[in-house]
């Protein structure tokens, strides 16, 4: 199976286009406090090029119901991707694919079929621990997040093996602008990786 990757943080459909044609699985849209934050009208403005099968992803933080339905209605994600504990306030509808991010440090009794892994802090760009990832990802479909880029995706791949894996800031050339040429070298990266992985 292939190793899903999201790229997150988008803000101009420039850099959607360049997820989408360097071979991206999924976007992200930031709806919380953030350089990255957009708002669901403009998300669904640079969005609408998004090719079928490509999820778009709204990434939200502690959202009361109101917040959220505005992106649902505005926006129409595939996937919201929020705090595990937000879900229990939050009506989201069976279509939507849901994504709750579980944090480094958290007590974890049972976990979601699918889920996201990261720091204490989003958007911070600070590696977890891999081998406490690795234990998780035995456990459920995770994505890691956090630190991530083409430098060491490959070496995260090959100690957690994730389901999915998530990047933001390391490829950007400033705070919320995408570089199509870091986007290529990452997803090439994990590609690579992924061969790799399935020769052996």
């Amino acid at each position: 199976m292939s190793v899903l990757i999201k790229i997150c943080g988008m803000t101009d459909e420039e850099g959607v286009r360049a997820a989408v044609r360097a071979g991206a699985d999924a976007v992200g849209f930031v709806f919380a406090e953030s350089p990255r934050r957009v708002t669901p009208q403009h998300a669904r403005a640079i969005s609408k090029g998004v090719a079928p099968g490509v999820l778009r992803v709204a990434v939200m933080l502690h959202p009361d119901d109101d917040a959220w339905q505005e992106v649902l209605d505005v926006f129409e994600p595939d996937v919201l991707q929020t705090d595990a504990r937000d879900f229990d306030n939050l009506s989201v509808p069976p279509r939507v694919r849901r994504w709750p991010v579980m944090r480094e440090g958290d007590e974890v009794d049972t976990l979601p079929a699918e889920f996201l892994y990261e720091g204490r802090l989003s958007g911070r760009g600070e590696t977890t621990d891999w081998d406490r990832a690795a234990e998780l990802a035995l456990r459920g479909r995770m994505i890691l997040a956090g630190g991530l880029g083409a430098g060491n995706v490959a070496a995260a791949i090959a100690r957690v093996h994730p389901f999915g894996v998530d990047v933001s800031s390391a490829v950007e050339s400033a705070p919320g602008r995408k570089d199509p040429r870091k986007i290529r070298e990452f997803i090439d990266a994990v590609r690579t990786a992924q061969s790799g992985m399935s020769e052996s």
